[in-house]
């Protein structure tokens, strides 16, 4: 059981929860959390937003129940964290990179921006939000990205400057992430996506988030959550 640090109420009914401890996890990877109510009797899978000295980070949104219950927690609460847990985004990147993210599948991104530009894995990084609306945490990519686009409305699909990418790491709306994978064909670009599934264990006991893929059905918690975007948009 951990301790929340803070969990911050920011526009549109975004959240930023910090929970205290030492932590470490890879890009990408998530963690399952749950609090002490019988409105949460299961834990939530939340993608690791950050993760600092003392604590580790998550950008979620009021949702349903399990959402509006962790919302109501505040500092010095308990929580239960385990993970981290799957596979995540790869380090190893040839070329240029472009982050996309679309509503709630922003979360992933953000460590992953910091982790590879503080590691100098790679020179060129540029970052494409798609949003509803104009929230606070938009900023925080600007301290890393080599190029930051923020779309409100719309679709951000249509700002993307594939010619100059030869990788692409999305998160958010399936058919946002189907977009660019059609798009990653023609121009020869490497698109690895990372899903968001309902999840019951983590670890890919229940299998309740299993998905279709073209090598067969997979465990997004223990074979993904990332996946190459071939694998699963291939028909």
């Amino acid at each position: 059981m951990a301790i929340i640090t803070y969990n911050q109420k920011l526009k549109n009914n975004f959240f930023i929860l910090k929970i205290s401890g030492n932590y470490k996890a890879d890009i990408g990877q998530f963690f399952m959390i749950r609090v002490d109510s019988q409105s949460m009797f299961l834990s939530r899978p939340m993608s690791v937003y950050d993760i600092e000295k003392d604590g580790i980070l998550f950008l979620y949104k009021i949702i349903g129940k399990g959402t509006t219950v962790l919302a109501s927690y505040k500092t010095g609460d308990p929580i239960s964290i385990n993970g981290p847990y799957g596979h995540g985004f790869p380090y190893e990147i040839n070329g240029n990179l472009a982050l996309v993210g679309g509503g709630t599948g922003i979360a992933p991104l953000f460590f992953t921006l910091k982790k590879l530009k503080i590691n100098n894995k790679i020179n060129t990084i540029h970052v494409y939000l798609g949003l509803e609306k104009n929230n606070s945490f938009e900023s925080h990519f600007q301290r890393y990205a080599d190029n930051l686009v923020v779309k409100y409305g719309g679709f951000i699909t249509d700002y993307i400057q594939y010619e100059k990418y030869q990788t692409i790491f999305s998160c958010g709306p399936e058919v946002m992430m189907e977009k660019i994978e059609k798009k990653s064909k023609i121009y020869h670009i490497e698109h690895y996506v990372s899903l968001e599934k309902r999840m019951a264990c983590g670890v890919g006991a229940c299998l309740v988030c299993s998905c279709k893929t073209k090598k067969g059905n997979f465990r997004v918690c223990k074979d993904g959550p990332v996946f190459s975007g071939r694998d699963i948009f291939y028909e």
